[in-house]
């Protein structure tokens, strides 16, 4: 399956959520991230409808570009 939206058909712009954790040290004043993970996607929406789309039946090749782009997991 395409990134297409199944209710409005769009097939352009969509909504990425995604999660990141940080580890933070904090030191007197200073606050530095000791550790970070790379963002993974929680959810794919369409931008036009909200519709929410299943992003494990998206194409190999556009999940894995979508997931390049973003440098999720």
């Amino acid at each position: 399956m395409a990134l297409t939206c199944p209710n409005c058909g769009n097939a352009r712009n969509f909504l990425v959520k995604t999660l990141q954790m940080h580890v933070v040290h904090l030191d007197d004043t200073r606050v530095e991230v000791s550790e970070e993970s790379k963002p993974g996607v929680i959810e794919v929406l369409c931008d036009e409808c909200e519709t929410a789309l299943n992003f494990e039946e998206v194409e190999d090749a556009i999940r894995k570009e979508v997931l390049l782009t973003l440098g999720a997991r």
